[in-house]
């Protein structure tokens, strides 16, 4: 049919659109939402999309591709070799302990022979870069002790592929007898073992020279024209073009795209290239989890429950206690090393890449690869559930009981201030309070930051500020001040209301990162919120009026006006916003009255205090 295509990838967008909003409504993530809408319109439920699995996959891998030229253009030798210690360190630790223990494990098990035991297992012993990356995201952790250490682990493995990969072609050998209905051919499938790795590593090494010396100066030829969609172009030709003769010598396309990534990592077009594709980040994620819960194999399951559910069921708690020891062999707190352990315990996409280039290469038959893949795929969908009921079940009990022992002994001290996250925004505030002798009681939830910011001389206090007795013990009862400043909105919105609700004298300054986050506050009945881009935001705009040839002080005077101005206009927007043309209609209006008011100050004659501002020290002490 002429019109399958834009039929096909209607129901996506439909079933994304309907499912992802479901999900988030009933507190999971959006990646379940993904899966279980390629669940439900695949080929074993509706039947909206694919034949027994074989088309729909074509969606799929163009997500799979672009999410891997995304994650090749961030691998930056700087941030590389600052994170080595625990890049190679837990990474190389992760993937040779996890592929040892199920290759002795299926070869014991099962009657394969060693290179498909081999084979397996290294690519089980990867995990989902997508759903980790993904779901710490949505938590607000990809800057925490966990989103480091998570984020060291898939770089390694990222990494890790390749050399898979190379080594792959070596294990094919005679003993490797496949009927021919099995077989995948590729331009190198009958070729000698060695031959096919001289290749594998020959074409990896071609990409990286050949991009690096040709297509770099070319790129800078394409931007010299100032076409932005031209540049575009060029940066997803090169992208196809790698993918698609990677696909060619019987390699991966996603491998190559990886690799296009990481020859474009160094250039001084990664963040327009990175700009230019982020928008379509999130989308072709969501098409990958799509195509993901659509490919999974019902009737492989239905057929022989017993291995693939109980195999999934070992493959998750090897990977697991694997991770668990990791993290406290490198010191990690019990809660931090719990959602550490989990979220990475699912196997990944590179699985999926490892299966399909070792059927090219005639290495295991189609059955058990897709019985392989289908654990794959059930092992990505369990992850969030896992780390739902660790975050429900597990952490309270597990995880609160060090806090408490930690914590509540430890709260000595009674201040009048009490400041509960002590990230980037929060330990500001705390320096300031500190240079001007004006004691505070901190908590916070990232335990390697509390043990960094001791050292320091601060005294930060591990703990769940959600938590009653925690608020308590810090002395809520009998402080003047409570300033919110968690990283996590969400988390922070808890805070608050609990504050209200049990401490209602308690005067509370709370941080938003956005309009919409201080519109919920709002509705709490809190007076005093900051937004973290405002005041940043209006101090570079008093530089830039005074670089335009404004006074200083007029300048100032102005960016503080917009501020109180813009923070009464939010208490009155925040009223309609449920009303959306309203909500427009007085937008419109504050836009267009700030404007008069401002317009009608400038139009002031200036007073002496105008000039006086302008002498270079002043300039200086109202900028510093």
């Amino acid at each position: 049919m002429e019109n399958s295509f834009f039929l096909q990838a209607i129901i996506y967008l439909a079933a994304a659109v309907i499912c992802v909003p479901i999900a988030k409504k009933i507190g999971l993530s959006s990646i379940l939402g993904y899966l279980f809408s390629g669940i439900i319109i695949g080929p074993f439920v509706l039947g909206f999309i694919g034949s027994e699995g074989q088309d729909l996959m074509h969606f799929a891998e163009f997500g799979v591709v672009m999410m891997l030229f995304l994650i090749g253009l961030e691998l930056d030798p700087y941030k590389f070799w600052k994170m080595r210690r625990f890049i190679l360190g837990m990474g190389s630790l992760q993937v040779g302990i996890t592929s040892l223990v199920l290759f002795i494990c299926s070869s014991i098990i099962f009657d394969w022979n060693w290179q498909t035991a081999l084979t397996i297992s290294l690519a089980l012993s990867l995990s989902s870069t997508a759903i980790v990356l993904q779901t710490l995201k949505e938590k607000g952790m990809l800057q925490t002790s966990v989103g480091r250490s998570s984020f060291a682990v898939l770089l390694f493995q990222d990494i890790a592929v390749i050399p898979i990969l190379a080594i792959i072609p070596l294990l094919v050998s005679s003993s490797n007898i496949i009927p021919d209905e099995d077989l995948h051919h590729s331009l190198i499938s009958n070729l000698d073992g060695w031959l096919q790795t001289l290749i594998v590593t020959g074409v990896i090494a071609a990409i990286y020279f050949g991009g690096k010396y040709i297509i770099v100066p070319l790129l800078h030829i394409v931007a010299k024209t100032r076409l932005q969609e031209l540049f575009t172009a060029s940066a997803l030709l090169l992208v196809l073009g790698v993918s698609y003769l990677m696909q060619v010598v019987g390699l991966s396309p996603a491998l190559g795209a990886f690799m296009a990534g990481v020859v474009l990592a160094n250039s001084e077009f990664r963040h327009e290239l990175e700009g230019d594709i982020a928008p379509f980040k999130g989308l072709l994620l969501g098409l990958f989890f799509i195509g993901v819960g659509a490919s999974i194999n019902f009737r492989l399951i239905i057929e022989n429950p017993a291995f693939i559910l109980i195999f999934g069921f070992i493959l998750t708690m090897i990977k697991f206690f694997v991770f668990l020891g990791i993290g406290k062999l490198y010191n990690k707190k019990i809660d931090q090393n719990f959602i550490f352990s989990i979220g990475l315990s699912q196997a990944g996409e590179f699985g999926f890449v490892i299966m399909s280039f070792s059927m090219e290469l005639n290495m295991i038959p189609n059955m058990l690869a897709n019985q392989i893949m289908a654990i794959i795929a059930i092992s990505m969908i369990s992850t969030p559930f896992l780390l739902l009921i660790n975050e429900r079940l597990i952490d309270p009990y597990f995880g609160v009981k060090e806090k408490e022992t930690n914590t509540y002994d430890e709260i000595n001290e009674h201040n009048e201030v009490i400041i509960a996250g002590f990230g980037n925004f929060g330990s500001t505030i705390g320096r300031l309070l500190k240079t001007n002798k004006i004691p505070a009681t901190i908590l916070d939830l990232d335990s390697d930051r509390v043990d960094s910011l001791r050292k320091m001389g601060f005294k930060v206090y591990y703990g769940d500020a959600t938590r009653l007795e925690l608020l308590k013990a810090a002395g809520c009862e009998n402080a003047k001040l409570f300033i919110a400043a968690i990283d996590n909105p969400t988390v922070n919105l808890i805070v608050i209301e609990m504050l209200k609700k049990h401490f209602p004298h308690l005067k509370i300054l709370a941080r938003a990162r956005n309009r919409n986050d201080a519109f919920e506050i709002i509705d709490m009945g809190i007076e005093n919120i900051y937004r973290e881009n405002l005041y940043s935001a209006v101090h570079l705009g008093i530089d830039a009026l005074v670089y335009l040839g404004h006074r200083r002080y007029s300048a100032t005077r102005q960016g503080q006006r917009f501020i109180k101005y813009d923070e009464d206009a939010i208490f009155r927007l925040a009223k309609k916003r449920h009303d959306k043309k309203a909500f427009m209609i007085s937008a419109m209006e504050e836009i267009e009255m700030q404007e008069q008011l401002f317009k009608s100050d400038l139009l002031n004659p200036m007073g002496p205090d105008d000039h006086a501002w302008d002498s270079e020290n002043l300039k200086k002490d109202t900028s510093a």
